[in-house]
C-alpha cells in the first residue's frame, strides 16, 4: 500500500532560452520559457490531498450520427473504452448531446464514482444511445459545467465528440458558454467523419485548454478515446498559472504556448498584483511545455542591463491567498554595441517563431484554396512546406504532401493537387498548430 503520510509538493522547473543582448535603441526582448513538471510524486501529493479527477464525456447523438451507422456504433464503443480507462475513485458522467443535453449516466444531476459496478452500469446505459435531433454544443457544455462544479476534484475535465456543425444554436451562445466555462474545466474535442467545422472544434479545445483532433474513420474512435483518457488520468495538478512580472516601463507584447502546440494566451491575462499577470496553463502531469514571451522594455544606453521579466509557476492558494512560486526563471536585457552579439538569434526563439509561422501559413493557405485563390494558396502552402522541412516537422510535412505536390521542399516549390480528400484537408487544418521541439544538436 502506498504511504501518503508525507506527500511531496509538485516538482516544476523553469528554464529560459534567449539572446539577452540588444543593440542601442533595441527594445523588444524575446525568450522561450520551458516549463517541466516531473517526478511521479505529484500524483501522490494530489491524491493525498483529496485532489482527484472528475470527467464528463459528451457524445454527439444528433441525427447525422446514424449516417453511416458506424459513427454511432463507434461513439458507443469509444465511450465504453474511455470508461474502462477511468481510475478507481474518479467521478464521472456521460451526456448525450443533440439540440439539448441529456444525462445518460448516472443521471439526476449526479456524478458516479468509478469502480467495477459503476463502469458496468455506465456501459449498459450506453446501449440506449441513439441518433436523432440537432446540434447545440453550448447546451452540452453547460450541463457538463454544472455536473463538474458539483465535484470537489481539482482535475475537472470534459471530452466532447461531434460529427457536425453547431447548427441549432447561435454562435454567440457557444462563445458565451466557452467564456463562462474557461478556467472551470478543461476539455478535449474530437470531430468524427468529415462533416464538422474545424474552427468550431479547435475553438472549443483552445478556449478550454484542451486538445483537438480529427478521427476521420469511426473505427479508430475507441483507440483515440482510450489515449485521451489515459492522458487525463495522468494529470496531477490543476489550475497552474504562468505568472509574468515586469518592471516599471516594461510591457508584455505577447505570451504564447508554442509547444506542444501554438496557443496564444496574451488575451487571457488576469492581473496578479503590481506589474504581474497570470496566464492560464490548465492541468499538468509529467510533461514539458514551451512558452514564447515578448517584452518591450524602455530604451537604455550601451552597457546598461536590466531584469526584463520574471516568469514563475503558481497555484491558487486557499481563498485566493498567495502561495510561493513552484519555480521561476529570469529574462534579461543587456545593451551592447557588439554587432555580433546583438544580432545573434536564440535557436529556440528562431525555431518557435518558425513553428508559429508554419501554423499560420497552413491556415491561410487552406483558406485561400477554399476561396479559389490558386496563387495565394500555392505561395502559403509552399512556405509551409519550406518551414516544415527546415524545422524537422515530419508529421506536418506528411500532411502537407497530401494537399500539394512537393517539387522542392527546401525552396518551398509546390503545386496544388487537383483533388484532395476532405479528411486529408481537415486533418492538416486541425493539426496545423501542433509543433515539434527544437532539434537536439
Amino acid at each position: 500500500m502506498a504511504n501518503f503520510a508525507k506527500p511531496r509538493a509538485p516538482r516544476f522547473s523553469v528554464e529560459v532560452y534567449q539572446n539577452e543582448f540588444l543593440p542601442e535603441g533595441g527594445r523588444d526582448v524575446h525568450a522561450i520559457v520551458t516549463v517541466t513538471s516531473t517526478g511521479g510524486a505529484t500524483a501522490t501529493a494530489a491524491r493525498a490531498l483529496g485532489q482527484d479527477a472528475a470527467v464528463v464525456i459528451m457524445v454527439d447523438c444528433s441525427g447525422s450520427m446514424e449516417y453511416p451507422p458506424e459513427k454511432m456504433r463507434g461513439a458507443r464503443e469509444a465511450t465504453a473504452a474511455a470508461i474502462d480507462t477511468l481510475r478507481d475513485g474518479t467521478a464521472f458522467a456521460v451526456i448525450a448531446g443533440t439540440h439539448e443535453a441529456r444525462e445518460v449516466y448516472p443521471g439526476q444531476g449526479l456524478l458516479a464514482t468509478a469502480g467495477p459496478a459503476t463502469r458496468a452500469q455506465a456501459k449498459e446505459a450506453l446501449r440506449g444511445l441513439s441518433a436523432g435531433g440537432g446540434t447545440a454544443i453550448g447546451t452540452w457544455l453547460r450541463l457538463a459545467d454544472g455536473l463538474l462544479r458539483r465535484s470537489p476534484a481539482a482535475i475537472r475535465h470534459g471530452i466532447l465528440l461531434t460529427d457536425g456543425r453547431n447548427e441549432h444554436e447561435d454562435p454567440a451562445v457557444l462563445r458565451a458558454t466557452l467564456d463562462a466555462c474557461a478556467g472551470r474545466f478543461t476539455c478535449d474535442a474530437r470531430g468524427v467523419g468529415t462533416d464538422w467545422e474545424v474552427k468550431e472544434v479547435t475553438g472549443i479545445a483552445s478556449a478550454l485548454l484542451g486538445s483537438a483532433d480529427i478521427v476521420a474513420d469511426p473505427a479508430h474512435l475507441a483507440e483515440d478515446f482510450t489515449l485521451m483518457m489515459e492522458k487525463v488520468m495522468g494529470k496531477e495538478v490543476a489550475d497552474v498559472a504562468l505568472r509574468v512580472w515586469t518592471p516599471i516601463g516594461a510591457e508584455i507584447q505577447y505570451v504564447k504556448q508554442v509547444s506542444p502546440s501554438v496557443q496564444d494566451l496574451t488575451g487571457r491575462r488576469t492581473e496578479a498584483g503590481p506589474r504581474a499577470g497570470d496566464y492560464p496553463t490548465g492541468s499538468w502531469g509529467d510533461e514539458s511545455r514551451d512558452y514564447h514571451l515578448c517584452v518591450r522594455v524602455p530604451d537604455a544606453s550601451v552597457g546598461q542591463e536590466m531584469l526584463a521579466a520574471r516568469a514563475s509557476l503558481v497555484l491558487p492558494g486557499p481563498d485566493g491567498a498567495p502561495r510561493p512560486p513552484l519555480a521561476q526563471g529570469l529574462v534579461r536585457a543587456v545593451w551592447t554595441n557588439d554587432l555580433a552579439a546583438s544580432t545573434a538569434i536564440s535557436p529556440q526563439v528562431a525555431h518557435y517563431t518558425g513553428q508559429a509561422e508554419l501554423a499560420q501559413a497552413i491556415q491561410q493557405g487552406l483558406e485561400a484554396r477554399k476561396m479559389g485563390d490558386v496563387d495565394g494558396a500555392t505561395a502559403k502552402l509552399g512556405r509551409a512546406v519550406q518551414l516544415a522541412s527546415a524545422s524537422g516537422n515530419a508529421d506536418t510535412a506528411k500532411l502537407l504532401a497530401k494537399v500539394v505536390d512537393v517539387v522542392d521542399a527546401a525552396a518551398g516549390t509546390v503545386r496544388l493537387k487537383a483533388k484532395v480528400a476532405d479528411a486529408d484537408e481537415m486533418t492538416l487544418e486541425t493539426r496545423s498548430t501542433q509543433t515539434v521541439r527544437v532539434k537536439k544538436t
